[in-house]
């Protein structure tokens, strides 16, 4: 009798292949990096230009203009300080066409505004806190001048006092800018500035003038 060969082939046998599995695990997702993805235009680095704003960059758009109070804030020497000066002929032309509820809205409606052009303005310099976006500088003393005593003694006053807490930015100031981004955090540290001020200002005419 003639036994046949087994066709089974041993574990061994080179025509033996193995069976390929899939993985049916998901690929691992970073859940960071659609967040560092969003927020790579704003990061510092050296493999990302920035743009240098000019006045073409400022006429581009009306965020940009704002942002940069018409372009004060491309001034070489301090833009803060010369976007504050310009609040002071803002503000007397603002007193002479609106009553005082129609100038707190009209501050009201330009830190609403501020919040969405210092915001685009940020990110399309990679920049939220730009030295050149002044008009976080130039509402807030808007504020400020239209609390404050007339005379332009407590004008010149007020405007040292809020160039003073604006550049120093004692606490909570200072934290706040820290934790707060966007374009609500350009806006609201000033805003901060101005309280400070008015509140040296009702000090003074309180208790030292009388």
């Amino acid at each position: 009798m003639t036994i046949s060969k087994s066709d089974n082939r041993s574990d061994n046998s080179p025509d033996r292949r193995p069976l390929e599995v899939e993985s049916t695990l998901p690929p691992s997702v970073d859940k960071g990096d659609e967040a560092r993805r969003e927020a790579l235009p704003l990061l510092p680095s050296p493999w990302i230009e920035r743009p240098i704003p000019d006045k073409t960059f400022i006429r581009g758009s009306v965020a940009h203009f704002i942002a940069f109070a018409g372009g004060v804030g491309l001034s070489p020497v301090a833009p803060g300080t010369a976007a504050t000066l310009v609040a002071f002929p803002l503000f007397w032309v603002l007193e002479y066409i609106f009553d005082p509820p129609g100038f707190l809205l009209f501050l009201v409606a330009a830190f609403g505004i501020g919040i969405w052009a210092c915001e685009v303005t940020g990110r399309a310099l990679r920049n939220t806190d730009h030295g050149g976006i002044v008009w976080d500088e130039v509402t807030a003393f808007l504020l400020v001048l239209f609390f404050t005593p007339k005379g332009l003694m407590w004008q010149a006053f007020a405007f040292l006092l809020f160039r003073l807490f604006d550049i120093i930015k004692p606490a909570p100031i200072r934290y706040y800018e820290k934790k707060l981004r966007g374009g609500f955090g350009v806006m609201f540290d000033d805003l901060l500035a101005a309280f400070f001020t008015l509140l040296c200002l009702a000090f003074w005419k309180a208790y030292v003038t009388g």
